[in-house]
């Protein structure tokens, strides 16, 4: 395995512009950093309104970051133009939420999944690209059949296949995973996952898989990174985040996870996380999670704790560890 991470973030900062409110900004990501080795994959948890996708987006270059750094195979592509950005998006591919909205109802499949061989020119012609487009689909397990029909003649699990199989015909390197299971039905969910995980077994695949499904994180994950309102809170291997979470907030959203037990369910209301989430306009000084954390001290309401690493590869933003 290399040395160089396959995908490096430094200091990534997304602002956006709030119209109508002068210099106000909605500060959506500020300041993650993080790294994914080759053939591994970081989970990245949060509740909704936590950055995850737009940490996501900035990574790809679907939104522009503020500031920062994106290092993709040891090169910068941050300040890349789209046309020297091209080339590299090979590397790097995306799977999408919503199955629904992310392909369009206009194509086939078999247009869908060819078109970033056409983009990219990827195919030596036209019998290549049918043998590739049909051979993708049996892996994602369809058929051939199904590649002369429309999306709205699938249900979302079998959409949710043909926007992995777009994401994987270039053969890349790195697969952004935005909360790809989240809108898929319980039982299908855990067929898309091991899916994923044979794909990465056989291609060497490298993941960032973004849910708020702590479960099926813990389960495709090497390491695991908890963002809060923007700022990465927590990050270490995935077995010792969950046996040893440090941040209340972590300690919060394991205790949010449903159980069967009913008097267990009952100590987890009264463990769990409780407020809403601060403005994101107008954060918090000091750590962001003083307004909802039980333990949070004067030190927590005034100083910014910073990630620090205190011991086996496992870090934590917080003052009182």
């Amino acid at each position: 395995m290399s040395e160089t991470p396959l995908l490096q973030i430094e200091n990534l900062t997304q602002h956006f512009p709030v119209r109508g409110r002068g210099h106000k900004v909605v500060h959506a990501v500020d300041g993650v950093s993080f790294a994914i080795g080759r053939g591994r994959t970081l989970g990245l948890v949060g509740e909704s309104g936590c950055g995850k996708s737009t940490c996501a987006r900035s990574i790809i270059r679907i939104y522009e970051p503020t500031s920062g750094h994106v290092r993709l195979d040891g090169q910068d592509i941050t300040r890349l133009s789209q046309k020297q950005l091209l080339p590299l998006r090979r590397k790097m591919q995306m799977i999408f939420q919503d199955p629904y909205a992310s392909l369009n109802g206009r194509m086939t499949v078999r247009a869908l999944i060819g078109e970033p061989l056409r983009a990219h020119g990827a195919a030596e012609s036209r019998r290549d690209e049918e043998d590739r487009i049909l051979r993708m689909l049996e892996k994602v397990g369809l058929t051939r059949e199904h590649a002369g029909r429309y999306p709205h003649e699938f249900s979302g699990g079998q959409r949710q296949r043909v926007g992995i199989a777009r994401a994987l015909i270039l053969r890349p390197e790195l697969v952004i995973c935005d909360e790809p299971i989240s809108a898929l039905d319980v039982s299908i969910q855990a067929q898309i996952v091991n899916m994923l995980r044979d794909f990465q077994q056989e291609l060497g695949l490298s993941y960032l898989f973004i849910a708020h499904d702590l479960s099926m994180v813990r389960y495709i994950s090497d390491e695991v990174g908890v963002m809060y309102m923007g700022q990465l809170v927590e990050h270490s291997p995935a077995e010792d985040i969950y046996a040893h979470p440090l941040h209340p907030y972590t300690q919060g959203l394991l205790a949010s996870i449903p159980v069967p037990d009913p008097s267990l369910a009952r100590l987890q209301d009264e463990e769990g996380l409780s407020g809403d989430l601060p403005s994101p306009i107008d954060p918090p000084p000091g750590c962001r999670f003083h307004t909802r954390c039980p333990h949070a001290t004067g030190c927590c309401r005034e100083e910014a704790p910073a990630l620090r690493n205190v011991g086996g590869g496992h870090a934590v933003a917080c003052h009182l560890v």
